[in-house]
């Protein structure tokens, strides 16, 4: 536990900057809980639990990047801590820590252990469901410790829905058990209650669809990375010889690594769904499997090798440290993410003059806004009609591209908020064309800069003159 959070708190702050997926939970959780929950009605409320917990958080303590982060880095501690203990029981100390170790080193965990999004808050309630089963297995049941089960796979439903994919990893486990006929029942209940109450939410958020219409189809690349680690796990399951109707690090570990892969998989053949974080939780499997590599590894060499065993954990972990830094170090920078809200900012408050407007192309890019208002301090949003907070949405409700376009001709200076080059994609939307085309045509650019993923413009008024005289003017962005 101690392991992870130390790497949970490694470089929390990535520079001070904050990705686009975090500034929705920042401007969100900032709303007065009445606005939260009319907003959840319209868009992202398969997020809403996280949400609102984010919204006490910011109460209690003010936005950071620190509050922002520190809930998923304390999960996370907590999912490694669930996964030594679970290694401890079925294989033993050396598996217990090798597996707990593993956890807090494997990439995608580094990547979203410091991620403010509700990804290691599903693994931790995952863990704590997984080490709840196996002590009711290990004929330590009790209806407490059922209904605790039951909590914990309902708070995985309700900060995400796809976590309810443990249900039938779970389901595996027992059957690879041959758990004893008092444990079906209450487990059948308590999932059923569990599924039960999520249900609600995923028949709702379904109407809200739309949010995850970019998410490409599965393509047989996108299926290598759970290939390679299923082949990882599934070797670690061999070393540990599972024996069927035996509880054991590979019965509990594999179908926890297996089920929720290939049932992304499955569902993304009938909509793209297919992103490796809706089943980060799947990855205490596979630290579980490595952990019982581990034991055995050093089970076999105790006996000729006695003391020169108790060094192979200690020197796996030290060279994985090694052979992992350069990604440890990337994960921790501002690059490793696809822009950043708050380092454009910095660049719209030394750029604006007094009177100026401002534009977002697209309009999600407002979030640059909602995130540091400060910094659009006397700037007028000329495109907007209705706020994200009074609309209910992310980003706000915008003018017709005939309004639009009349407001943008009133103006002597705008500056326009949009994506880098190197990551922007072609304007789409009729409203942000109107934005663009008419700049390029009424409009020359007086000043560009770009940093990390986020790109400023400022353009200025031509006269008719230099109109006919420069045609299409130069130094325009790039569409």
């Amino acid at each position: 536990m101690l392991w992870t959070l130390a790497f949970g708190l490694w470089g929390l702050s990535r520079q001070q900057s904050v990705w686009r997926d975090e500034a929705a939970t920042w401007q969100v959780a900032q709303r007065p809980a009445a606005a939260i929950w009319y907003m959840l009605g319209q868009v992202d409320a398969v997020h809403g639990l996280h949400y609102l917990l984010m919204h006490g958080l910011f109460e209690c303590f003010g936005p950071s990047t620190t509050t922002l982060r520190l809930p998923s880095v304390l999960a996370m501690a907590i999912a490694a801590a669930c996964v030594a203990v679970i290694g401890h029981r079925l294989g033993g100390a050396w598996v217990g820590l090798g597996g707990g170790l593993t956890l807090g080193l494997l990439p995608a965990v580094q990547f979203y252990l410091q991620e403010g999004r509700p990804y290691a808050l599903v693994a931790a309630s995952a863990a704590i469901s997984t080490l709840l089963l196996v002590t009711v297995c290990e004929d330590r049941g009790g209806t407490v410790r059922w209904g605790m089960y039951g909590s914990t796979v309902l708070l995985c439903g309700l900060l995400n829905w796809l976590s309810l994919l443990i249900l039938p990893a779970h389901l595996a486990t027992l059957v690879w058990t041959r758990a004893r006929r008092g444990i079906w029942a209450p487990w059948a209940v308590t999932s059923a209650a569990a599924t039960a109450c999520v249900l609600p939410l995923i028949l709702f958020s379904r109407g809200q669809s739309k949010q995850i219409s970019w998410i490409p189809p599965l393509t047989v690349h996108m299926i290598i990375g759970p290939a390679v680690l299923l082949a990882i796990g599934g070797l670690g399951a061999l070393l540990n010889r599972p024996q069927a109707g035996r509880l054991s690090t590979a019965a509990v570990g594999l179908p926890l690594l297996a089920v929720p892969q290939i049932g992304l998989i499955g569902l993304s053949l009938v909509q793209p769904l297919f992103l490796d974080r809706y089943v980060l939780f799947s990855l205490l499997g596979l630290a579980l499997l490595i952990g019982a590599g581990l034991g055995t590894a050093i089970g076999a060499a105790t006996p000729r090798f006695p003391r020169a065993s108790t060094w192979i954990l200690p020197m796996v972990v030290a060279a994985s440290v090694a052979a992992l830094l350069p990604q440890s170090l990337a994960k921790r920078s501002p690059s490793s993410r696809v822009d950043d809200v708050l380092a454009v900012a910095a660049d719209v408050r030394r750029l604006k003059e007094t009177g100026d407007a401002v534009l977002f192309v697209p309009a999600a890019r407002r979030d640059t806004k909602l995130v540091s208002p400060d910094a659009f301090t006397g700037l007028r949003d000329v495109a907007l009609t209705e706020s994200p907070k009074d609309s209910g949405t992310l980003k706000g409700v915008e003018a017709r591209p005939a309004r639009i376009r009349a407001v943008i001709l009133a103006q002597r200076r705008i500056l326009l908020v949009t994506d880098a080059t190197n990551v922007a994609k072609p304007v789409s939307a009729e409203r942000d064309r109107a934005k663009i085309s008419v700049l390029h045509e009424y409009f020359t650019v007086v000043a560009d800069e770009q940093v990390r993923g986020r790109r400023v413009t400022v353009y200025k008024r031509l006269g008719a003159a230099q109109r006919s005289t420069n045609g299409s003017p130069a130094g325009k962005p790039d569409e």
